[in-house]
């Protein structure tokens, strides 16, 4: 059966100050590029079948693919689709915020100035479509961001929106979805 793997990004600094990152262009902590370096291995240990890696522009998502691929061998390229989520005002606030959770829990929210989680899930239903076309032929690891394994999961099992809004993965988690 076909599939595709998931993993989030390692740790940056504003997961250690819990602060929502987003779009903002955080980099890794030593810690993150020693998760990203364990999962590597992890692949190699488990002998998961990878064809190539896919990962978001921004430098903390490039920078786990690339010490992935670096140990693999897997071939990476960036993926402009799995660019995190854009929160407007809500960059750099705590991610456990009041007024943050409750209004992510409004599909439709620009968040001033961000993109809708409606918007998201288009451009990552589209790209996962794609990849369900060539699954067949290819497995992809996936290297993104906590918001992009919301749109993930969802893709592939129901969810409410309490639930969808309070999912997340720990920094350099790999989950198999199946197609």
């Amino acid at each position: 059966m076909a599939h595709v793997y998931f993993t989030r990004h390692g740790q940056t600094i504003w997961n250690v100050e819990n602060k929502i990152c987003g779009a903002t262009d955080i980099a890794l902590t030593a810690l993150g590029r020693e998760q990203a370096r364990t999962l590597g291995k992890k692949i190699l240990d488990e002998g998961l079948v990878i064809d190539e890696i896919l990962y978001s522009p921004l430098i903390r998502a490039r920078d786990t693919a690339l010490e992935i691929a670096g140990i693999t061998g897997i071939p990476a390229r960036e993926e402009l689709r799995l660019v995190e989520q854009n929160f407007g005002k809500y960059e750099s606030t705590p991610r456990n915020g009041a007024e943050f959770q409750e209004a992510k829990k409004s599909f439709i929210n620009h968040f001033e100035g961000g993109e809708t989680m409606l918007h998201l899930a288009q451009r990552i239903y589209n790209l996962l479509d794609e990849i369900r076309a060539e699954s067949e032929d290819k497995t992809y690891l996936l290297v993104a961001h906590n918001g992009i394994a919301r749109v993930v999961h969802s893709y592939f099992y129901d969810m409410e929106n309490g639930e969808y809004s309070a999912f997340g993965i720990r920094n350099c988690e790999i989950r198999k979805y199946q197609f």
